[in-house]
């Protein structure tokens, strides 16, 4: 309930800032005023480029803090590489989109502002292939570049603010709670209600259309939407609660034949019809890492190493090696690993677990010889650098540690375990100062502006005679008071 409480908290921040966005285009009569609109932006004269993305860090922040956000580095990379490719074939794309998984049963996912696509790890789960899992991408995504949340405000300026804000407030909290959200949709007057229910319908056929040619060009099967959608609307047409991604998008058959219809006029390719060893390989991690279902999942692994297809009979083997590890067969897990990293030596879901395995066994020296002739041949890659940091912090080689993920962190600036990681580094060498900066960064990710600013203030008693880190933290804690000052004024 704190969590529910704490989406619809953020929900009308988000809407005080819509509103702003809104209201500020209007005379106070009403008429909209006389200035040239951006071309080729659809909305703009409801809410800025800009707004927008201040609106989706605000929203991004929240969720950090308050939602079970996935950090797993294998996962993150395997959800962004998958997102960049559809991304690359979209259109009127504003700025870059960030994929992430929240861990949840539930089939879901939601986009909002700033190019921010979240994923329940139950959509995968439920997914058979890739081009299903990316269908969906594709369909959020494309809510982010027609850029539809801005558009049903354009299209409410002519309601009341009270009209405007009951129906957004169910838009919004739907994202994260469909259920609340309708609770909330349901309690609007009868004609924005109306108008919403209207405006959504035309933004998910939208989605459908675009979003369909988008997963062809990418090179995935367009035949996936419709499939992934009416299986989902078969398998729950008789239950009394629904999936929450049927509650933000309903599935009628009519919508379901035309994607099938729509995915008609693309030509299948090729690649298409192969199975994914990456999107394999991430299923298994997500049943044995982020579900309770450990007796189904050995069987289910265990049949899937009899699948007639390589891939998965590959990512059975694997999913038992992470079983292992977490019943602390460690021996066991490796030697079956080794089979596996033998045949694929820069597999990175097998390098990961190795590392692990190693670690577990009091082996610093063997993980981080396994980790750093990949760093020199993958800089900057997420699984192996974030890895290694951790190897070599267990391994009491804290500076090297540092560079790395300062490194890192130059062009991940948002990367929360990261800066948990160079917080650890910094406690372990005694540098005192430092630890208190980057737990405050930590922090401000999850916009805890009072726990950042404490920290800060912290690490200013431990700078002795620095003047310049004295003014640097001085700096800080004013841009922190600053950003705490205007998410209280919303």
């Amino acid at each position: 309930m704190k969590r529910v409480a704490g989406m619809f908290r953020t929900s009308l921040i988000v809407l005080a800032l819509f509103a702003n966005g809104a209201m500020a285009q209007t005379s106070p009569l009403g008429h909209q005023k006389n200035q040239l609109p951006e071309i080729g932006v659809v909305a703009s004269n409801a809410i800025s480029i800009d707004r927008e993305r201040t609106i989706g860090d605000a929203y991004m922040r929240q969720l950090r803090a308050q939602a079970p956000i996935v950090n797993d580095p294998l996962l993150e990379e395997y959800l962004q590489d998958l997102g960049n490719r559809l991304v690359t074939q979209a259109d009127n794309v504003k700025f870059p989109f960030r994929f992430f998984w929240i861990n949840n049963s539930d089939i879901n996912a939601f986009a909002f502002f700033g190019g921010h696509v979240a994923v329940h790890t139950g959509l995968l789960i439920a997914a058979d292939n890739e081009s299903e899992l990316a269908s969906v991408l594709a369909h959020e995504i494309t809510h982010v570049t027609q850029r539809h949340i801005a558009r049903s405000i354009e299209a409410s300026q002519n309601n009341s603010p009270l009209q405007m804000l009951s129906m957004l407030g169910g838009v919004l909290v739907s994202m994260a709670n469909p259920e609340a959200g309708m609770a909330i949709l349901g309690a609007g007057m009868a004609g924005a209600q109306q108008a919403a229910i209207n405006y959504t319908r035309d933004n998910e056929k939208e989605a459908d259309r675009i979003g369909i040619q988008m997963l062809s060009k990418s090179g995935f099967d367009p035949n996936a939407a419709g499939t992934f959608f009416g299986k989902l609307a078969e398998r729950y047409r008789y239950k009394s609660k629904p999936p929450a991604f049927l509650l933000t998008h309903p599935l009628p058959e009519s919508r379901i034949a035309d994607a099938r219809s729509r995915a008609d006029m693309y030509a299948v390719p090729p690649q298409s019809r192969q199975v994914s060893e990456s999107f394999a390989l991430a299923k298994v991690r997500v049943l044995a890492r982020y579900s309770d279902d450990v007796a189904n999942n050995r069987d289910y692994f265990e049949k899937i190493q009899n699948h007639p297809l390589p891939a998965w009979q590959q990512a059975g083997t694997y999913g038992l090696v992470l079983l292992d590890f977490a019943d602390e067969k460690y021996a066991q897990a490796e030697k079956t690993l080794a089979g596996l990293l033998a045949a694929q030596p820069d597999n990175l879901f097998f390098i990961d677990a190795m590392t692990d395995i190693l670690l577990e066994q009091k082996r610093v020296d063997d993980a981080i010889a396994l980790l750093d002739p990949m760093a020199k041949r993958m800089p900057r890659n997420r699984v192996v650098s974030l890895n290694l940091a951790n190897a070599l912090i267990k391994g009491r080689q804290y500076e090297r540690a540092i560079a790395l993920l300062k490194d890192y962190l130059l062009i991940n600036p948002e990367h929360t375990l990261s800066y948990q990681l160079l917080a650890d580094a910094y406690s372990e060498s005694k540098q005192k100062m430092e630890m208190h900066q980057a737990r405050a960064e930590f922090f401000a990710l999850l916009s805890v502006y009072p726990k950042a600013i404490d920290e800060l203030q912290t690490a200013y008693n431990f700078t002795g005679e620095q003047r310049l880190e004295q003014q640097r933290i001085r700096a800080r804690i004013d841009q922190l008071r600053e950003a705490e000052r205007k998410l209280k004024s919303l």
